[in-house]
């Protein structure tokens, strides 16, 4: 047990020195002022805290919308079955054009403490053809769609209700926003 919260007291510190961007390099990591992420030897991104929001889009054409964003009780949208928990976001395109070019930038908020970290990601290969809806995923998992998420975030740690405000852009439309909410616990509960 000792361990396991000295391990996670060095991932903080170190998560720390890099958003503030005190260290620009050491082997094998990346930093930037757009939040960074840095890849294991296993090749499993890591994503850290950021302390701005990197996103500059002014466009006002709309057709990106978030059809659903969640925290937990998430369902997988194709099979209808419960998936553990995790920040999932349902994007709609109701343009005419294929939209590329995504972002986002979300902040986590723990409701009792008041402690944010906010994080951001360049949502690497995902498209919308017109017409069509994708989702995302925040899981440390390999795919499509799936993107890296920092294990020790608030919303993992944190046993208060947390609450996400999120921001996501694509080249040519309006940033669409939407909120998610994970409540009191840490506990993984499939489904529940």
């Amino acid at each position: 047990m000792k361990k396991k919260i000295a391990h996670t007291i060095l991932t903080m510190v170190v998560a720390a020195v890099f958003a503030t961007g005190a260290v620009t390099a050491l082997g094998g990591c990346t930093t930037s002022g757009a939040g960074a992420s840095s890849q294991t030897s296993d090749s499993t991104p890591h994503v850290l805290p950021t302390t701005k929001n990197p996103i500059v889009n002014t466009s006002t054409v709309p057709g990106l919308t978030v059809l659903q964003a969640v925290a937990e009780n998430n369902v997988d949208p194709s099979t209808k079955k419960p998936i553990a928990d995790r920040l999932q976001v349902t994007l709609k395109n109701s343009s005419t054009s294929t939209l590329d070019g995504f972002q986002i930038y979300y902040t986590m908020t723990d409701t009792k403490t008041h402690k944010s970290e906010s994080y951001y990601q360049p949502l690497t290969g995902l498209t919308i053809a017109p017409g069509a809806v994708a989702t995302v995923y925040f899981d440390n998992q390999h795919g499509a769609n799936h993107y890296p998420e920092n294990t020790f975030s608030i919303y993992r740690t944190s046993q208060n209700n947390v609450v996400f405000s999120i921001e996501v852009s694509a080249k040519g439309a309006a940033v669409a926003t939407a909120s998610a909410v994970k409540g009191k616990g840490t506990g993984e509960v499939v489904g529940g």
